[in-house]
Parts: C-alpha cells; sequence; structure tokens
C-alpha cells in the first residue's frame, strides 16, 4: 500500500489523525461487534459519566515497520490485560482480551499507509480508550459505555538525540497507598498535571514521586516508570502496589536477565540509595528509556556517573537490546511481536 503524504522524519510527537478507528459501544449489560469508523468525533451527553466523574482509562502502545518490512504491535496482550484491571478498579465493563487485540491488528491494517517506513525513526501510537457515556448525576457507575481505538503516527520522542534528563524530586504525591496509582485512568494523568507544569516552569524535565506513606521510596514520575543501574551492574527498579505496571519495564527487566545476562531485581528503592546509584532511566511506551542525568532534592544535587551527555552503557544495552527487538533486528521472545502484516 502507498504509504500516506507524511514527512516522516519531520513529524513530532502529537495527534495526526488517520482514516481509521475501532468503536464498540457498552449497552444493555453488553458490548456490540463494533465497527471500523473515519468519524473521529465523539458525541455523548453533558451529563456523561466520563465527564462527572473522570469514568475513563486508556492504554498506549505502538505498531512498528520491521527491518524486514512486516508490521507489527510489541505485546498489545499485556495493554489488553492492564486494560481488563483498570476498568474493574473503575467499575467499568471489561473488553474481553481477544477482542481487544484483534480490534489493534483491524485498526492498524485499516491505517497501513500511515505507518511509518522502517529507518525514520517514526512509528504508529496506538490509542485504546474505555469512557462512561450515559448521564450520571448521583455518584455512581453510568450504565453505558465506549471502548475506542485510535491510531497516531509519531516521530521520536527526542527531537536531536537523546540528552539525560534533569529531574526533581516533587512536593506532590502522584498517588494514595490503596488507590489508583496501579491503573491506567485518565485521573492519575490530571492529578500530574500542575505538578509537571511547575517542574518545568522551575527547569527540570520531570518529577520523581516518592511514595505518599512515608516519602521515603522512590515510586515513579507522572507518565514514566524508573530503572537505576546500581555501581556493581545490578538493575533495580522499584516496587510498589501504588505504580503503574509498565509493559516495557517488565520488558527490559526480561531482557536484563534473560538476554543480557545482568542480575536484575524489583524491589524497594529508597530515597537514600539515589547517591549511591550509577545510571537511571524513565521507561514507557514513548521513548522506551529516557536517560536521567542529574536528580535534584530540593537543592541537593545527585549527579549520576552516567552524566549529561549520553545514556550510560547499561542502559543504553537495554535500550539498543529491546528497540532491536521491537524492529526485528534483534530475535524476540516468544510471543512478544504480534505480526500484523
Amino acid at each position: 500500500m502507498e504509504k500516506a503524504n507524511i514527512d516522516w522524519s519531520g513529524i513530532g510527537f502529537g495527534y495526526l489523525p488517520t482514516a481509521k478507528r475501532f468503536v464498540s459501544n457498552y449497552k444493555n449489560g453488553a458490548w456490540d461487534d463494533g465497527v471500523l469508523t473515519e468519524d473521529d468525533k465523539v458525541v455523548i451527553s453533558e451529563c456523561a459519566g466520563v465527564i462527572q466523574y473522570a469514568q475513563t482509562c486508556f492504554e498506549g502502545l505502538k505498531a512498528y515497520t520491521t527491518e524486514d518490512g512486516h508490521i507489527v504491535c510489541f505485546r498489545p496482550d499485556l495493554n489488553a490485560e492492564r486494560m481488563l484491571d483498570s476498568a474493574a478498579r473503575l467499575e467499568m465493563p471489561q473488553f474481553p482480551k481477544d477482542r481487544f487485540i484483534q480490534a489493534v491488528v483491524d485498526v492498524v491494517a485499516a491505517n497501513e499507509a500511515y505507518v511509518p517506513p522502517y529507518g525514520t525513526g517514526a512509528t504508529l501510537y496506538i490509542r485504546p480508550v474505555m469512557f462512561a457515556t450515559s448521564p450520571v448525576i448521583g455518584v455512581k457507575p453510568a450504565a453505558e459505555y465506549q471502548f475506542r481505538i485510535f491510531t497516531t503516527p509519531v516521530g521520536p520522542y527526542f527531537k536531536g538525540g537523546i540528552k539525560p534528563l534533569t529531574i526533581r524530586i516533587s512536593d506532590f504525591d502522584r498517588a494514595a497507598p490503596h488507590g489508583t496509582g496501579h491503573i491506567k485512568a485518565g485521573l492519575n494523568y490530571a492529578m500530574s498535571l500542575y505538578a509537571i507544569v511547575d517542574a518545568h516552569n522551575q527547569g527540570f524535565d520531570e518529577n520523581m514521586y516518592l511514595d505518599a506513606a512515608t516519602r521515603t521510596k522512590v515510586e515513579e514520575t507522572g507518565g514514566a516508570n524508573f530503572i537505576f543501574v546500581t555501581k556493581d551492574g545490578k538493575v533495580v527498579t522499584p516496587k510498589s502496589n501504588s505504580i503503574l505496571p509498565s509493559i516495557t519495564r517488565r520488558s527490559i527487566m526480561y531482557v536484563a536477565k534473560n538476554i543480557l545476562g545482568l542480575e536484575a531485581e524489583e524491589r524497594e528503592v529508597y530515597k537514600d540509595e539515589l547517591k549511591d546509584m550509577a545510571e537511571c532511566g524513565l521507561c514507557g511506551t514513548a521513548a522506551v528509556i529516557s536517560p536521567v542525568g542529574k536528580i535534584v532534592d530540593h537543592g541537593t544535587e545527585i549527579c549520576l556517573p552516567s552524566g549529561m551527555n549520553d545514556m550510560g552503557p547499561v542502559t543504553k544495552k537495554l535500550y539498543d537490546t529491546l528497540t532491536g527487538i521491537q524492529m526485528g533486528r534483534i530475535e524476540a521472545p516468544e510471543g512478544w511481536i504480534k505480526v500484523i502484516k
């Protein structure tokens, strides 16, 4: 199929509508069959549950053109499972896993012209989202919902190359113990907006949130998990019930242990340990790994030995290996790659 007339190397990380999206509606206790549609508009009641009480959750994944010309997605089964958990926690109907995966395949195939060519640095971002559509004025779950998947081509998350970030330890809390930090709810991201704007205004790239109960343990940023490399080469990621279980992070930890042969563990990471770390990165779908060069704790600078110019050596190996798997340059573990075409 002929590709859309897009400057693939020049697009940024933003929304560009594509030809088709998948839409399924939940009514009278069941999901309908769903359709692929050209209509990119959503029309709902002014009293819809999503507007009144933020009943919405979402996912994010990508489609890639591999080195050998195939179009693939990376671990969509885990996105489907995470959305099941999010919906259950928000008292929303669960969209079946098999239908989620098939809808992803159908939407990407229908938008083949918008899947960027291999080597451009661009990808097709896929956004599944579910939200309450029926009117709700009393505080309770809605009766009707919509599940939608749309796509948009995006450029590299980093313009001009990957440069280490400067982040701060935030005075704001991202999520409460036993709250909703472990699911991909829209309300979690709304909660982080003030803090990230404030961080940017203060000259920082991101926030490091600590646990709300004791403020002694590292959790995550507003939209990414942390990975650390200790000075003896061990890969460590924070363990907490109030952080989002990142699919990228889980994949990185597998790569570290089972492909690169590194020692890797998920455990509680204390703020006091930060000064002893050799490398730090933020991991998520958008950039895979964003290196961190400096952490500022209320005026006290913690400068990572990996520096402010490049990724640290272990982080770079993790990044190269995972992106190599996604782009088809490295053989993937079984079940990681869903071939669409």
